[in-house]
């Protein structure tokens, strides 16, 4: 499978393209978040997932806020075939927009 890279430019950020996939025998829509994470809008009601599950980014974040490890995540939800490397998009993701969200609290008169 080919994904493809969205570039922004610095004034005006471009949303990611929908894609269109077969999976599992249906077509599969989604906005491409990262390489583990999107957007479907018939899915959880288009709120952040990984893909090919229906499992939100939020509700793992959540998880690991009460002290579940990443392997623990990953064993429990191994029959979605989560990774380590989905998880670990998913705190970086979160990092970056957070970043992004306080930087104009961060701006010194």
């Amino acid at each position: 499978m080919k994904v493809t890279k969205v570039t922004t430019s610095k004034r005006q950020a471009s949303k990611p393209k929908l894609k269109r996939e077969v999976y599992g025998g249906e077509v599969y829509e989604y906005y491409p978040l990262g390489k583990y994470i999107v957007a479907a809008p018939g899915v959880c009601g288009g709120r952040p997932t990984f893909k090919y599950t229906r499992l939100e980014v939020s509700m793992i974040l959540a998880l690991m806020t009460t002290g579940w490890t990443v392997d623990q995540i990953v064993h429990d939800y191994s029959d979605s075939r989560l990774t380590v490397g989905a998880v670990k998009e998913a705190l970086r993701v979160a990092n970056r927009i957070l970043l992004k969200a306080t930087k104009p609290l961060r701006k010194v008169a």
